[in-house]
């Protein structure tokens, strides 16, 4: 595989920029929503919704930790093409009706856990953790998700906005996986030791609390909705089969991690993991609304308003 240029891909990324008044809301096709739809749809679009700000917020903590000032920029667009997306999401959503005037739809509690760990402690993780995770998570949530989205949904308003948002997540994943293969430069044993030397940190381990049952949760949401959660491990057999395509990504300590732990996930027979999993996400829907985390403070920087 040949590497990317990333100041072209720059280039490429400054020349896509779009904005949501690109989009003409009050087209027709707002009724091929049906009434069975829209319960289940409403609280997927949510979920999908904040589902983009944890990439948001991981790739804000990545520019800080960038190599190199391309791959900061970089990153900086695409922190801000994921607060577009979201709002693009909202906007479909008030386009639908599933809107309560301006009120923002309150995360899942899983979601909500993530977040605020990605608020405390994400600027503290070194770029390899974050670098690798970020992209499973996009493969993986955003890819099954929005390919179900516009499999089910035939409203063409919604397609034209995800033809745009999937040409973004095409760069952010291309930029990722290229990022993933640098980091399996240099000696397997030193990065091995570096990882190991983070994954003891207490403040990884709290993430990796919030980040398991979030997967389990998420698989559990598209059931409900009608999707196979076949669908959801082919999308986590993608990110093994192009994460470790080449020797040096597969020599990067944290795809072999997280690839494994994408395995333990898309085998339900694994009973050891899939139990207690599965136990602290129903747990977690017991917690009072008084000890879940607060709403980040950016919550008011999402907005459905076109000219925003």
């Amino acid at each position: 595989m040949a590497s990317i240029d990333l100041d072209k891909m720059l280039e490429k990324i400054k020349g896509s920029q779009w904005a949501l008044a690109d989009i003409d809301w009050e087209a027709p096709g707002v009724e091929l929503v049906t009434p069975e739809q829209w319960p289940e749809l409403k609280a997927f679009m949510a979920d999908l919704m904040w589902i983009e700000h944890i990439g948001a917020r991981g790739f804000a903590a990545m520019a800080k930790k960038a190599p190199n000032d391309t791959l900061k920029q970089i990153y900086t667009y695409f922190h801000a093409e994921e607060q577009r997306h979201a709002n693009a999401e909202m906007a479909l959503m008030k386009r639908w009706g599933m809107l309560d005037g301006d009120v923002m739809p309150r995360p899942n509690p899983n979601l909500l856990f993530a977040i605020e760990w990605l608020d405390r402690y994400s600027d503290d993780m070194p770029l390899e953790a974050l670098g690798t995770v970020i992209p499973m998570l996009e493969i993986a949530l955003d890819g099954a998700l929005c390919k179900f989205l516009l499999d089910t949904v035939h409203d063409p308003v919604c397609h034209r906005v995800f033809e745009k948002i999937n040409d973004d997540e095409s760069r952010h994943l291309g930029v990722g996986f290229h990022v993933m293969e640098l980091q399996g430069h240099g000696s397997v044993y030193r990065n091995t030791l570096k990882m190991l030397a983070t994954m003891i940190d207490p403040r990884l381990l709290l993430g990796v609390a919030a980040y398991f049952p979030l997967l389990n949760r998420m698989r559990d949401n598209i059931v409900r909705m009608g999707l196979k959660e076949e669908s959801l491990y082919d999308a986590m057999e993608k990110f093994r089969k192009i994460g470790g395509r080449t020797a040096q990504g597969r020599r990067n300590p944290w795809y072999q991690f997280i690839s494994r732990h994408g395995q333990w996930v898309m085998n339900r027979r694994n009973r050891l993991y899939h139990v207690p999993v599965d136990a602290a996400v129903r747990a977690s829907d017991y917690i009072p609304a008084a000890l879940l985390p607060s709403t980040p403070s950016w919550v008011n920087e999402i907005t459905w308003r076109p000219e925003a």
